[in-house]
């Protein structure tokens, strides 16, 4: 279970990025947690069913995600490659908010490991669920505010064009093969 929300994906770099940056940290971490928490509560009262009989859905939910990750990818390559891309001293409280929210809500990954593989696992069982939903709360506070640990790494701009690289290519990967594998 906890392989499933501890998994590399769009929404925990995007924590981890928040959390190393200091920056709406709770408000993220609060996001995604409570995000999560519904996720579980529908994949465990059996809404996977209700995919099963309309599994359009989930190639709508792919290719719409796909479009998304890569879009998110492409900041965080353009935020590699251009070091003036990093400065976000100027965004405001709300927009690490809509981030979160896309990264969770658009993100079909989401819907297929929360929903889906997590809800038939639990199915019905609503302890595990409640386990589950500690295990990702657990997991949100201890990277978002965690990173602080990695601060001094991350002193340098060459430490955040490196992680963003690697966040540009993770999140091209998998936009590439939601896209391509639907």
């Amino acid at each position: 279970m906890m392989t499933l929300i501890v998994a590399i994906g769009a929404q925990n770099a995007f924590v981890l990025r928040q959390g190393l940056r200091r920056h709406a940290v709770a408000k993220v971490v609060a996001v995604c947690a409570i995000s999560d928490a519904i996720l579980v509560a529908v994949g465990v009262a059996g809404f996977g069913a209700l995919v099963d009989a309309f599994p359009q859905a989930v190639t709508v939910a792919a290719v719409v995600g796909g479009v998304f990750l890569l879009g998110y990818g492409f900041l965080a390559a353009r935020r590699a490659f251009a070091p003036s891309a990093m400065n976000v001293d100027t965004e405001t409280t709300g927009r690490p908010v809509l981030t979160a929210l896309a990264l969770t809500w658009l993100n079909p990954h989401v819907y297929l490991d929360t929903v889906l593989l997590l809800g038939s696992i639990a199915a019905g069982r609503w302890l595990f669920g409640v386990g589950a939903v500690t295990a990702s709360i657990t997991w949100f506070v201890a990277l978002g505010f965690g990173a602080r640990l990695l601060s001094p790494l991350f002193a340098k701009p060459r430490s955040w064009r490196v992680l963003d690289g690697l966040i540009a290519a993770v999140m091209i990967a998998l936009g590439v093969t939601l896209i391509a594998g639907w």
